[in-house]
């Protein structure tokens, strides 16, 4: 004589299973969309005060002292490099430097580079030994205009979600560079 075998239980916890998974998945997408709504808020206001500078001085003012609260970050510094001439700026002000370490911080890529680091760019001067996630954007423009690096520092290192970062960070580097082609045109 033959058996029945039932297959309920089985069934009924895999579907439970199923049902969490995607519960739990649920939520890290609705974690994530929150965190991209917050970045992309702060970005816009970012350009905002940037777009309201009265002059390139209160501009790299504006970047290197407003734009780590908005942004929530630890660290801002810009190092550009025009004809023979570099210059680094951060929080403790702008200084003259050698225009090498600019190309030499340029040349490896294009766009944006989001890593964490053990030491964060020498752009970041004496805050880079604090650094342990930074974000490097290229700020590309057309001779006689500088052509530079923007460096966005944490010191909690971080994990990075790239593809909708990095958008939103060439966003930032883009109308940094415009805003201070505004300033520096004749």
């Amino acid at each position: 004589m033959g058996r029945v075998i039932s297959f309920e239980n089985g069934a009924l916890a895999s579907l439970r299973a199923r049902v969490a998974a995607a519960e739990e998945a649920n939520q890290d997408l609705i974690a994530f969309a929150r965190g991209h709504s917050g970045a992309v808020a702060s970005i816009h206001e970012a350009v905002l005060a940037a777009i309201e500078a009265e002059g390139f001085d209160h501009l790299i003012h504006v970047v290197t002292q407003d734009w780590p609260q908005i942004l929530g970050l630890d660290a801002v510094a810009v190092g550009l490099h025009a004809g023979d001439k570099g210059l680094r700026a951060d929080a403790s002000g702008m200084q003259f430097v050698d225009p090498r370490l600019i190309d030499r911080a340029i040349a490896p890529f294009d766009g944006v580079v989001l890593r964490s680091v053990d030491r964060g760019h020498p752009l970041f001067g004496p805050a880079c030994e604090l650094i342990r996630a930074e974000a490097l954007i290229a700020l590309d423009s057309e001779p006689p205009l500088p052509r530079g690096l923007l460096a966005l520092g944490q010191r909690a290192a971080q994990g990075f979600e790239t593809r909708q970062g990095s958008e939103l960070l060439l966003f930032l580097g883009r109308v940094l560079t415009r805003s201070m082609a505004r300033w520096l045109m004749p």
